[in-house]
C-alpha cells in the first residue's frame, strides 16, 4: 500500500490523464465529426476548456507532489531547490510540454473557428509529453514512444466521442444526430480499434516480456486488470455500433436512453482503466 505521498501521486496521475485524454479528444472529434456536432459546438468546446484546466491543474500539482515525494514531507511541494532539481528531470520537460500544449488546446478552443486547428496542435504536444517519462522512457527508442503515442491519440479520439453522442442521445435532442455520430465513429472505430489494441499488445510484451512475469507480479497482475476491463470496454462499444446505433437509425424511441445508459458505463470502465495506468506508472516496477 502506497503512503499518503504515493496515493497523491497516483490521484492526480489519474486526475490528469483524465483531463489531458478527453480535452484532446473532444477536440480532435470537433475536427473529425464537424458536421455532426455543429449544432453542439458551444458543448462541446466547454467540456473541452472544463477538462484542459483539469488537466493543467494536475500537471502542476502533480509537480510539485513528486517534490513532496523526495522529501517526504510537505514542504518539498514548495521547496525551491527540489522543484528546481525537478525541473531539469523528465518529469520537468514533461511539464513545459503540457504547459505549452494546454495552453494552446485552451487558446485555441476558447477562439473557435479555424483556431482549433492551434487547438489541436496543442493537443498532441499534451499528449507526446507522456513519450519521456516512465517505464516508456526506460526503453528509450524513438518507435517505441511512437507506438505510446497512438494509443494515446486513438484511446483520446475514443473517449473524446463519449460526451457528444451521449448528449446527442440524450432527452430534448433527435436522435438521428446520434445516429450519424455513432455510426460515423464506428466507421472510423474499425480502423482505430484495431490500432489502439496493436499498440498496446506491443507495449504490454516490451515491457513484460515474458507470460511469468505477467502471471508473476504485481505490475503484470495490475495490467491484467486493465486489460480485462478493456476486454469490457470492447464488448459494450460492439453491443452500441451492432444494436444500439442501428436501433437509433430506425428511430427506436427508446435507443438514445440505453445509448446514454451504456455510455456511462463506458465512463466507469475508463475511469477504472486510467486509474489502473496511473497505479502501474506511479508506484510499480516493471519486471525484470
Amino acid at each position: 500500500m502506497p503512503d499518503f505521498w504515493g496515493q497523491a501521486a497516483i490521484a492526480a496521475k489519474f486526475l490528469l490523464y483524465l483531463g489531458i485524454l478527453t480535452s484532446v479528444g473532444l477536440v480532435l472529434c470537433r475536427q473529425v465529426f464537424s458536421d455532426q456536432l455543429v449544432r453542439i459546438d458551444r458543448f462541446v468546446r466547454v467540456w473541452a476548456v472544463t477538462f484542459a484546466l483539469l488537466a493543467m491543474a494536475t500537471s502542476l500539482l502533480g509537480f510539485a507532489v513528486q517534490g513532496a515525494v523526495l522529501m517526504d514531507d510537505a514542504s518539498g511541494m514548495i521547496d525551491p531547490a527540489i522543484l528546481a532539481l525537478l525541473w531539469e528531470t523528465p518529469p520537468g520537460t514533461a511539464l513545459l510540454l503540457r504547459v505549452l500544449g494546454l495552453g494552446a488546446l485552451l487558446v485555441g478552443t476558447v477562439l473557435g473557428g479555424r483556431w482549433l486547428w492551434m487547438a489541436l496542435l496543442g493537443g498532441v504536444v499534451a499528449i507526446w509529453s507522456f513519450s519521456d517519462i516512465g517505464h516508456v522512457a526506460s526503453e528509450n527508442r524513438l518507435w517505441f514512444e511512437a507506438v505510446l503515442f497512438l494509443h494515446l491519440i486513438v484511446a483520446a479520439f475514443w473517449i473524446g466521442v463519449l460526451l457528444p453522442l451521449q448528449r446527442l442521445s440524450g432527452p430534448g435532442n433527435t436522435m438521428s444526430g446520434a445516429a450519424i455520430l455513432g455510426h460515423r465513429f464506428g466507421q472510423a472505430a474499425s480502423v482505430a480499434v484495431p490500432l489502439l489494441l496493436l499498440a498496446g499488445v506491443v507495449m504490454t510484451w516490451r515491457l513484460v516480456g515474458s507470460l511469468p512475469a505477467l502471471l508473476g507480479s504485481a505490475y503484470g497482475l495490475t495490467l491484467l486488470t486493465k486489460i480485462a476491463v478493456v476486454t469490457a470496454l470492447l464488448t459494450l462499444a460492439a453491443i452500441n455500433k451492432t444494436r444500439l446505433v442501428p436501433a437509433l437509425q430506425r428511430g427506436d424511441a427508446k435507443a438514445g436512453a440505453r445509448l446514454a445508459r451504456s455510455i456511462t458505463v463506458e465512463w466507469i470502465c475508463i475511469g477504472l482503466i486510467l486509474l489502473a495506468t496511473a497505479v502501474f506508472t506511479s508506484i510499480l516496477q516493471v519486471p525484470s
